[in-house]
């Protein structure tokens, strides 16, 4: 079974090109809502009011906006929440991979695949490409976020060129190409490197 990595950065449009694959019969993991899910469970609760303090936990649950505030203001503390939940989520994701054993090939998404060290994991990397501005506008639209607050996220990707260099697969999603051919085109040659 082949593994392939799709990827993109904040307001690039991959869940929706997930969605393509996923219409196409490909099994999808989404590591984005699988730290979600991890960020849920009690022992994880507790380390992270250790590292961040006790005011991120609201009812006994990690408050994401608080959390997010603590983070992405502070480049030491991302990098300590992300040493805590990649390896978890790395591991969910070998797990999930057992029961999709014969499929010609799985997917997982991640916003942050080059910037966790996932990428090393795959035999494939898709990336979802679109200009920043695009980018913003999508994200303030979707999550009510302030410019300001998107482009702070975004100061923690890696640049989209960059990922597009290092990637095996592009996706323009700009406007100016149809998506769903373009993923089309990807499965069809992804099928061809299971053969």
């Amino acid at each position: 079974m082949l593994r392939a990595a799709l990827t993109g950065n904040i307001g690039s449009g991959k869940s929706v090109v997930a969605s393509v694959f996923s219409s196409l019969g490909i099994p999808v993991f989404h590591a984005d809502e699988e730290s979600k899910n991890i960020l849920k469970l009690p022992e994880v609760i507790d380390e992270i009011a250790g590292l961040f303090g006790k005011e991120v936990v609201v009812n006994g649950m990690i408050d994401n906006k608080r959390l997010a505030s603590v983070v992405f203001g502070n480049s030491q503390a991302l990098n300590r929440l992300s040493g805590l939940l990649h390896p978890l989520v790395l591991k969910d994701f070998n797990s999930w991979l057992q029961a999709w054993a014969g499929e010609p090939y799985v997917i997982m998404e991640s916003a942050i695949l080059f910037e966790s060290g996932y990428a090393k994991e795959f035999d494939r990397i898709i990336h979802v490409s679109c200009p920043e501005d695009t980018a913003i506008e999508r994200v303030v639209k979707r999550d009510g976020l302030e410019r300001g607050l998107v482009l702070d996220r975004m100061s923690h990707q890696l640049k989209n060129d960059d990922k597009a260099r290092m990637s095996d697969f592009v996706i323009i999603n700009d406007g100016s190409l149809l998506l769903i051919p373009q993923v089309i085109a990807i499965h069809k040659k992804l099928l061809q490197g299971c053969a």
